[in-house]
């Protein structure tokens, strides 16, 4: 690896990190929405409950896993590593952007 193999190796982590938490959030987002009816949060006052942040905390905590897991990975082999993100963004974005299009 030319240049700093840390940066290199924190970069990719931020990468994967960001790729797994905004495509799990798109799936979950849309899983919830077909086996769970949730009320309309303009009639409710007050839940205990709120669904964006329960789907939000778990999507970070699960993309951080997966910037460990490619931490230890970009160790090895940094190119590959880097060529599957390369391949994985495109696809997270996309199941995002459908996700926000067809159930926001």
């Amino acid at each position: 690896m030319n240049g700093n193999p840390w940066r290199l190796r924190a970069a990719l982590a931020a990468i994967a990190w960001c790729t797994v938490a905004m495509s799990l959030y798109a799936i979950v987002r849309v899983a919830q929405s077909l086996i769970f009816a949730e009320p309309d949060p303009a009639l409710v006052i007050w839940s205990e409950h709120a669904g964006f942040f329960w789907r939000t905390w778990t999507a970070i905590y699960v993309g951080g896993m997966a910037a460990f897991i490619t931490w230890l990975l970009a160790a090895r082999d940094a190119p590959r590593v880097a060529a599957f993100l390369a391949r994985a963004l495109p696809v997270a974005a996309g199941i995002l952007a459908a996700q926000a299009l067809l159930v926001p």
